[in-house]
């Protein structure tokens, strides 16, 4: 080999290493496995064990201007790869994230913010079909967050077509046989001294396909909104929120008009090992008859967890009153609910 070979190869050589250390980066991966015991009150048990795993595979690296990028895929309940989302965070410029089907961007992050020692109160093992407050987080979207600002963000969350649903690299959503069209989300938190207040809002344009009805503004936006505080007291977290969704659709008498959740939580860390909770959640469906024509679902759970090191073990006490928006005493339910979780 002659010399001027060598004095490539070792530029090439060079040079590569660069390459490598200007563009290097790390891919993290953490997970857990849970394991549940449920007994529903009312309901056809069966079989009450039950297996949920989660993998979260995180990459990140860095830009040349200091501009960080992160790479996340969660898959859940043994199931395909659900949520995915991709984040650029500038120094002093905020951040943009692409995201889909994670309900995180938007207004769908603070669906039920409420503090727990587990789960939300309708999280447990009663099948309660809630409706809660998504706007646009639930489908493909883009969204931008300002730098905090004295503990003060705003995020502004985009989405083309608000059909729900993950769409791959070179895919479309195609129809989906939604009515939503183009929507939008801002989502206004702030943080100062540990205590949290939030409000937001959504708009989703509908398709106006038909526009007879019973009501002369059939076929309006689909609105969502939401509102609500956190206040943490040494080692007590006391919570409060309200949301409402207004579907837009009045065309007949039985056309659900909207919902209405308030939700209310209490949680105690008795020590780093132990914490207890109190939550309930009051959701109304209303249906374009009039204001009576309503169903109040109300649920309330008393929840406890214990750690020791990995290993979680917690369990909930919930009780439904008309579950899934259905009258009368079978619908009145209640459960136990056990878990053992572990995190690696």
């Amino acid at each position: 080999m002659n010399k001027l070979t060598k004095i490539g190869l070792s530029s090439l050589c060079g040079s590569l290493a660069a390459v490598s250390a200007a563009n290097a980066g790390e891919l993290t991966v953490k997970g857990g496995a849970t394991a549940t015991w449920s007994s529903n009150a009312g309901d056809v048990t069966g079989n009450p064990i039950g297996l949920s795993s989660g993998l979260t595979f995180t990459g990140s690296g860095e830009l040349d201007n200091g501009t960080t990028f992160t790479l996340s895929l969660t898959e859940t309940d043994q199931s395909a790869w659900s949520a995915g989302s991709i984040a650029l965070t500038m120094p002093s410029m905020g951040s943009f994230n692409i995201a889909g089907a994670t309900g995180g961007n938007g207004i769908g992050g603070y669906d039920d913010k409420m503090p727990t020692a587990w789960e939300e109160t309708w999280g447990t093992s009663l099948g309660t079909s809630i409706d809660l407050a998504k706007g646009v987080g639930s489908s493909m979207n883009v969204q931008y967050k300002t730098p905090s600002i004295g503990g003060t963000t705003l995020a502004i969350a985009f989405s083309p077509r608000n059909t729900g649903g993950m769409v791959n690299d070179k895919g479309t959503s195609g129809d989906k046989a939604s009515y939503k069209q183009e929507g939008i989300d801002a989502m206004l938190d702030i943080n100062v001294g540990g205590q949290n207040i939030f409000l937001g809002a959504s708009q989703s344009e509908r398709d106006g396909a038909n526009k007879t009805g019973t009501n002369a503004d059939a076929n309006k936006a689909h609105q969502e909104g939401v509102a609500g505080a956190i206040f943490t007291i040494g080692p007590i977290k006391l919570g409060a929120q309200a949301t409402a969704e207004y579907n837009g659709n009045e065309q007949t008498t039985s056309d659900v008009y909207g919902y209405r959740n308030i939700g209310y939580g209490v949680s105690f860390n008795v020590n780093d090992n132990l914490s207890v909770s109190y939550g309930e959640m009051e959701s109304k469906k209303g249906f374009v008859s009039g204001e009576n024509a309503t169903v109040i679902m109300e649920i309330d759970s008393i929840q406890a967890a214990y750690t020791v090191g990995g290993a979680t073990l917690k369990i909930a006490e919930t009780n439904c009153k008309n579950c899934a928006y259905t009258t009368g005493s079978a619908n009145d339910k209640d459960a136990t609910t056990v878990a053992l979780s572990l995190a690696f």
